[in-house]
């Protein structure tokens, strides 16, 4: 992914005047970018080719709960802050959204307690509120229609 994703931008960035070091154009900057990015992710590639356990064992299976209940909690964080009106699912907001995503992400863990995930998920909604919202000025819709009118 990042391969791919860097050599999109390096060949994006050729539409643009490159210049040089000391007089950058437009393009400079998102090819450097492309390039170190598609640096990284062959970094990444030969990394994973060379993997040794620390007792010599061949890598584990894929840990499936946790993989699924991630993306899942992605979806649903997506899901929740812009709804899905084709099929009459209406936007909740972003607070409900976080502590969605936050509890199903939780439950990917080894063990799951509901105070810490309400804890953590009520930081990162004050959190993302004043960023987002208040520092931003970001138009998101911060709670469902029918609390806020």
């Amino acid at each position: 992914m990042f391969v791919s994703v860097g050599a999109a931008f390096a060949i994006g960035a050729t539409n643009y005047s490159i210049g040089s070091g000391a007089r950058m154009g437009p393009g400079y900057f998102p090819l450097m970018l492309g390039v170190l990015l598609g640096i990284l992710g062959l970094g990444v590639i030969l990394g994973s080719l060379t993997v040794d356990t620390a007792d010599g064992e061949p890598i584990g299976r894929v840990a499936w709960k946790p993989l699924l209940l991630i993306i899942g909690a992605n979806l649903v964080f997506g899901l929740m802050l812009g709804g899905l009106p084709s099929i009459g699912v209406p936007a909740m907001g972003l607070i409900i959204a976080i502590y969605a995503l936050v509890v199903v992400a939780s439950l990917a863990g080894s063990s799951f307690h509901m105070k810490s995930a309400l804890i953590l998920a009520t930081i990162l909604a004050i959190g993302s509120y004043l960023v987002f919202i208040l520092g931003l000025s970001l138009q998101f819709q911060v709670w469902p229609s029918f609390i806020t009118g």
